[in-house]
């Protein structure tokens, strides 16, 4: 089945989504207990939103869930834990997260090129919410690690 050019950035937002909640959840090992704190609830509301707009997708929009691409997912979290060894570990983690925000951010913008089921929309925006207060706490993070 091919997908329309919306069902083709709905299902380019869902991967982006669902990559950046297993990133997180494989990684909160790595992350200082008071940045996993302030983080979670960040990642906890975006797993909700996500549930929500793959149901939407489904209902409005005629997408299918696809499979996890595993394979991927096991190299970017080598690739992550490889890096951590030449540089801080800490400073990896961060821009590798917020590298995911930026990348679902994308997705978010084309995907509001596209005309959406009224539905979608305030969860659209919440998810755009949710990425810039998670941005904020990363780079409130990474600035504590310089000073």
């Amino acid at each position: 089945m091919f997908l329309d050019n919306r069902q083709a950035a709905m299902d380019n937002l869902l991967e982006a989504l669902a990559d950046s909640l297993d990133y997180y959840q494989d990684n909160t090992a790595r992350l200082r207990n008071d940045m996993r704190e302030a983080l979670t609830p960040c990642f906890e509301e975006r797993r909700q939103d996500m549930r929500l707009l793959q149901q939407q997708a489904r209902r409005h929009l005629d997408l299918l869930p696809r499979d996890a691409d595993v394979e991927r997912d096991d190299y970017l979290w080598l690739w992550s834990r490889l890096k951590s060894f030449v540089v801080n570990n800490e400073h990896v983690l961060i821009n590798e997260l917020l590298e995911q925000e930026r990348v679902i951010m994308q997705a978010l913008s084309t995907m509001m090129t596209h005309a959406l089921p009224e539905e979608i929309e305030p969860v659209m925006e919440r998810l755009w919410k949710n990425c810039r207060a998670t941005i904020r706490i990363l780079h409130q993070y990474q600035h504590q690690k310089r000073r």
